[in-house]
């Protein structure tokens, strides 16, 4: 692979960090919507409970965007808090942990964006390039807890357009 340049990974953040906050907003719309009395509902005996799933979201979007700020990934176990136990404290969890670690990020300069950071052994990439490797994890597990929802007796708030439920919403207006 072709080292980045700093000019490079400086447009790649002003590039990507208005998607992130988008994708954010989604995401934690999807994990509001969690039923309380849901909380532990689960597809299958082999699958993420509701609340599992939306703390590994939250929790693993914190440890990339926090890893990329500090120029290297923690890997210390970041429990879900015990007075986090609905869908909503997640939510707000997630939103203060993004906010934190959004102005961390656009405070970061080119050099620091460019410098290669290590993934476990796994990935050896420029630090900004891990901003799409979190934004498509998140994605992909919110469409996991996006299925869950009507299942759970929940509405599926609007993603990309309107859903069938943000309709309804909207036409009882």
């Amino acid at each position: 692979m072709q080292a980045m340049t700093p000019e490079q990974a400086q447009f790649l953040l002003n590039y990507t960090l208005p998607i992130i906050k988008n994708e954010h907003r989604a995401t934690r719309a999807v994990i509001e919507a969690i039923p309380n009395s849901q909380t532990d509902y689960r597809p299958d005996p082999n699958s993420k409970t509701a609340m599992e799933l939306a703390w590994h979201i939250a929790a693993a979007e914190h440890r990339f965007y926090s890893g990329i700020v500090a120029g290297a990934f923690d890997f210390t176990p970041n429990h879900r808090p015990e007075n986090v136990t609905t869908g909503p404290h997640i939510a707000q969890w997630f939103a203060d942990s993004f906010a934190r670690n959004a102005e961390g990020l656009s405070k970061l300069n080119a050099d620091q964006l460019s410098t290669v950071i290590d993934f476990r052994g796994l990935f050896q990439l420029p630090a900004v390039a891990y901003l799409n490797f979190s934004l498509n994890h998140s994605i992909h597990h919110r469409g996991q807890l996006s299925t869950y929802l009507r299942a759970m007796g929940g509405k599926v708030p609007a993603i990309y357009g309107e859903s069938y439920d943000s309709a309804l919403a909207k036409a009882a207006h």
